[in-house]
């Protein structure tokens, strides 16, 4: 498959169609439903032009779903409906294309070997930061139902720091309840920048540094910096 993932919904009693841009969640414009509620199926398709859609089946009866807008059936339903991955290969695909392309200040990542569902990136301490100069390296593992499904991030550098775990586990939010499809994992890597410059003691995943953070910032910021001279650099 080597164009732009598409999908279409039918619509019962009618010969309509809406088509989807799987790839950036979004109605392809100009023609087809405009993304009210329907109730319909769910056929996919590597971007033929709308002229073909006539020779595909109206109903396909392995995808029958109840009354929900376009995007909310893609959302519920591609992992069932796609096997192997191929709809987040091709979004972590476009992703690696857009990092290659315009890479996020002080951060970068790609994958592992031929994994293409297993990353490395790489996060400069920032500046204003007590991990200033140091180079920490993070392990990416996308899921299969990417990007429906947010990316499990954890530091493989150790980092002192309120919402890191000494497993390099990350409390944010992005990637826990307010994942949103339409993230990236560029902006994943930002907010983990954002992170290290404005830790969140308020929802922490080391407590004990966070009691350390809120009442005696001077011996955190001094330990954040050892630990950084020590585990991120050289």
């Amino acid at each position: 498959m080597n164009g732009p993932l598409m999908a279409v919904i039918g619509h019962h009693g009618t010969a309509s169609w809406s088509s989807l841009d799987l790839l950036n969640r979004e109605l392809l414009p100009g023609w087809g439903h405009d993304g009210g509620a329907v109730t319909g199926s769910l056929a996919l398709y590597e971007s033929p032009p709308p002229a073909l859609l006539h020779k595909l089946p109206i109903f396909p009866s392995e995808f029958l779903f109840p009354s929900l807008s376009p995007l909310q059936v893609i959302e519920a339903s591609l992992s069932k409906s796609l096997s192997g991955g191929i709809m987040a290969s091709k979004r972590i695909q476009k992703e690696l294309q857009d990092l290659q392309r315009d890479p996020p200040t002080s951060c970068s990542a790609g994958p592992v070997g031929e994994d293409l569902f297993h990353w490395q990136a790489t996060i400069m301490g920032p500046a204003d930061s007590p991990y200033a100069g140091g180079l920490f390296f993070v392990m990416i593992h996308f899921p299969p139902d990417y990007p429906f499904k947010p990316p499990k991030l954890n530091f493989q550098t150790k980092v002192y720091h309120p919402n890191i775990n000494s497993n390099g586990s990350i409390c944010l939010d992005i990637l826990k309840e307010n994942w949103s499809p339409a993230l990236t994992i560029s902006k994943v890597l930002l907010s983990i920048c954002s992170l290290l410059t404005d830790p969140n003691p308020d929802d922490p995943l080391a407590p004990e540094i966070a009691y350390v953070y809120k009442n005696h910032r001077s011996r955190y910021e001094e330990t954040a910096r050892a630990w950084t001279q020590k585990y991120a650099t050289g």
